[in-house]
């Protein structure tokens, strides 16, 4: 499939420039021992940052307050006041001990907005009181040819850390904590600036939701017209849904929930389609250009994977417990279609992404919570009850 040269050519420059103004060198500024936050209060940049936010205990699934602390900002590092952080169905399975053992206590959420606080004497690319967001990774190795080209999340030293989770030696917990709390403290090059033309409570999503479906439809180069299925119509196949659309295709919506057939209508898809037989998957066999399924649970793959045109390709970014699925392979031979996985996408994409919703209208569809409203909105969310995201107010931790 051939994409429009022109634009083509126009995003591989902004990538590029992106990922130069990332890894590249900056102006040192006069070192400052304090700072002033957005509400006037001294920050003392030699500190920890006394934060507030929800955490898991145990693999129950069940969050409760808590109070921790960040590191110091450092010399690169930005501190952002949260604002708004919404919640993703991997905050779940990874609480759940789906995807392995976790550490406790754990904040979950990658998918974080708000107003920088302070800066560290290195950064240029923020200053305080700018908007600001933070997605699924908040460090790596910066210097491997993929860190330096805008694939941070492809660390080939493995040094991608993860927003939650993940051991290191420079936070007090000595695992980075997420983003369902008042405060984050994240290495400037990880944070992606919030355009004024986007509310906070509808960029939040874009930062995992948004990027995670946006990058592998990009790479994927469909023409206009062209026949895109999106399976699994929760707060990822939503914003795939609304992506396609946006960039010309012809999409078709596949769901089990009846009910979401009219939104998915409503957001422009040609066709909704309620599996509730694989034998509904029959009539769009061989139909697709292209194929993305955001199902985040264990299911037989290949009935889908028929829908695509032989040498197409399908792309599976949900993630079920273990991480398995069904693949039937001699169904694979008759259908001869290619399969791959995607993870998120790098800064200078995600970037991007924030600035194509922005600029074109293209926003999730959100429930604003409290913070004490969590355990119920994560029910929610197994129970496939989200309309679309839950996000959730910071002022209440």
């Amino acid at each position: 499939m051939k994409a429009n040269n022109k634009n083509n050519k126009s995003r591989r420059e902004f990538l590029q420039k992106s990922a130069m103004v990332g890894a590249g060198v900056t102006l040192v500024n006069p070192m400052q021992l304090f700072s002033q936050d957005t509400n006037n209060n001294t920050i003392n940049m030699d500190q920890n940052i006394k934060t507030k936010g929800y955490a898991a205990t145990d693999d129950s699934g069940k969050l409760s307050p808590f109070e921790f602390e960040r590191r110091p900002v450092g010399d690169d590092d930005i501190l952002i006041d949260v604002k708004f952080a919404s919640i993703c169905h991997s905050d779940i399975h990874q609480e759940k001990g789906h995807w392995g053992p976790q550490q406790y206590p754990q904040v979950p959420g990658h998918e974080i907005v708000g107003v920088v606080a302070a800066v560290g004497k290195n950064v240029t690319k923020f200053k305080v009181g700018d908007r600001a967001g933070v997605g699924c990774m908040v460090d790596s190795c910066m210097e491997c040819d993929n860190c330096t080209h805008g694939e941070e999340h492809y660390c080939e030293r493995g040094e991608t850390l993860f927003t939650y989770g993940y051991p290191t030696e420079a936070e007090p917990t000595g695992i980075s904590q997420g983003g369902y709390s008042n405060k984050i403290v994240v290495r400037d090059h990880f944070a992606v600036h919030i355009p004024e033309h986007i509310s906070f409570e509808e960029a939040a999503p874009l930062l995992c939701a948004g990027i995670t479906t946006y990058s592998p439809l990009m790479k994927a180069n469909f023409k206009i017209g062209d026949k895109v299925g999106v399976a699994g119509i929760g707060g990822l196949g939503h914003m795939a849904i609304k992506l396609a659309v946006a960039k010309g295709a012809e999409v078709y919506g596949f769901t089990t929930s009846a009910d979401k057939a009219k939104d998915i209508l409503s957001w422009g898809a040609k066709e909704a389609i309620v599996v509730d037989s694989l034998d509904k998957l029959q009539a769009y066999r061989g139909q697709m250009d292209y194929m993305i399924s955001t199902i985040p649970y264990a299911y037989e793959m290949s009935s889908y994977m028929d829908c695509v045109k032989p040498n197409g390709f399908f792309t599976q970014v949900g993630v079920p417990v273990g991480g398995e699925y069904t693949v039937n392979n001699f169904n694979m031979m008759f259908n001869r279609v290619n399969y791959n996985s995607s993870l998120i996408g790098g800064i200078p994409e995600t970037q991007e992404v924030v600035h194509f919703c922005a600029d074109n209208g293209v926003v999730p569809q959100i429930e604003v919570i409290n913070a004490s409203q969590i355990n119920e909105a994560w029910e929610k969310v197994v129970n496939k009850e989200a309309r679309y995201r839950y996000v959730i107010d910071a002022a209440t931790f």
